[in-house]
């Protein structure tokens, strides 16, 4: 049987008509031939509701008790979809993730999938059933109910295509992928492919399109993705391996973020092992840390500065603080007020200048750099959130995006 993993997020089930929208977009492609496995997120706003009515009653609510509220979200989505799918007369039968044995690790709020039993999924599809699974979540070693963080159902989605060896199609309220998020630069080109070598570095920048994890697993496992709108019928965006065959343009896309915060550690004493101990401590608390920059030694002294979520901020804090009171010639900085932004590119590999180029653009635009990182296939810039929208412009017009 030829099985198709359909993603749909949570404006695409807002309302009760979107709902039964989606469920004819289903039945399509089930008399089309294809066993159909659907993944839905929650109803859109649900989310927010839930986590609003939380920390209403706590300031601090225990993560095990969010994910047990938040998990309830999906299973109305799940429910209502199943529901139109039977009106509609073909048989739908919803599960959560327990039910389907998604099996998860490590932080709640934030786990992440370890293995998934997919043979009640299969046994329903020998039935000639819809089946409808609710992404965002699973259960952890200890059987309590686990949400996966942001993207939460694109990585549930995956996942399962991954397990049942089949393509995965996530619709969502745009109708693909785009070089620069078409909100901020209106003349971006909408793309017919990406690799996933870049969409992993874009999403991972704040590209909101398609979360990082789930296109990591799509590229573990092979597993061809495609993006597209729930609501207009055109083609979308595939994202596939790179076919090395053509040399194609240096830079595909652009991402902007403006969700992280940026510290600085000033008079840090040049030990090695000081410096890897404060970033484990971070990273032992879950704190995702992306662009790092550190200075060259001074007197036995260094300075380093890095980005993280705004939303890990006060934790991340916290830890330097512990740090400071051992070593209190250290000094810190925090700017919340910061615009992150990035170009990928594959290109960049046999392209020599990308960075020379953008440095020349942005210097005659006189507009700072507060930090600069580079990989093999991207270049990241810190710069103030007034300058944001000239340095967009200015570089999606030199690189054609």
């Amino acid at each position: 049987m030829t099985i198709l993993v359909q993603k749909y997020g949570g404006t695409s089930v807002g309302t009760i008509e979107r709902i039964e929208k989606v469920a004819k977009k289903i039945i399509k492609k089930k008399l089309e031939g294809y066993k159909v496995v659907v993944v839905v997120s929650a109803m859109a706003k649900t989310t927010d509701q839930l986590l609003a009515m939380a920390y209403g009653m706590s300031k601090n609510p225990p993560k095990r008790e969010l994910d047990m509220l938040l998990s309830t979200g999906e299973q109305i989505s799940i429910a209502l979809l199943s529901i139109a799918l039977n009106e509609q007369g073909h048989k739908a039968i919803s599960f959560t993730g327990s039910q389907v044995g998604i099996k998860t690790t490590g932080f709640h709020t934030n786990s992440k999938i370890s293995e998934i039993d997919g043979s009640r999924i299969r046994e329903a599809l020998e039935d000639d059933k819809i089946v409808i699974v609710a992404g965002f979540q699973g259960i952890n070693e200890n059987d309590d109910i686990t949400t996966l963080g942001r993207g939460g159902s694109d990585t549930t989605a995956v996942a399962l295509a991954a397990n049942l060896k089949c393509e995965c199609q996530i619709y969502t309220d745009v109708d693909g992928i785009y070089s620069v998020d078409p909100r901020v630069y209106s003349k971006a080109k909408k793309l017919n492919f990406i690799t996933f070598e870049e969409m992993s570095e874009m999403a991972s920048l704040g590209a909101g399109v398609i979360h990082y994890r789930a296109i990591e697993l799509g590229e573990k496992f092979g597993v061809p993705i495609y993006v597209a709108s729930s609501k207009q019928d055109i083609e979308g965006t595939f994202i596939k391996e790179s076919d090395n065959m053509m040399e194609g343009p240096a830079i595909t896309g652009m991402a902007i973020n403006n969700d992280d915060a940026m510290i600085s550690l000033n008079n840090i004493p040049h030990d090695i092992e000081l410096i890897a101990s404060i970033f484990n401590s971070l990273a032992q608390d879950d704190i995702n840390i992306d662009m790092i920059s550190q200075t060259s030694p001074q007197n036995g002294m260094v300075s380093i500065s890095f980005t993280l979520p705004k939303g890990m901020l006060s934790e991340g804090v916290k830890i330097i603080n512990s740090y400071i009171d051992k070593y209190p010639n250290i000094h810190m900085d925090i700017n919340e007020d910061i615009t992150k932004l990035s170009v990928v590119g594959i290109g960049m590999r046999s392209q020599s200048g990308v960075a020379a180029k953008m440095f020349m653009l942005l210097a005659e635009a006189e507009i700072p750099i507060y930090m600069v990182t580079t990989s093999e296939i991207r270049i990241s810039y810190v710069i103030h959130p007034d300058h944001q929208q000239k340095s967009v412009e200015i570089i999606a017009g030199a690189f054609n995006l």
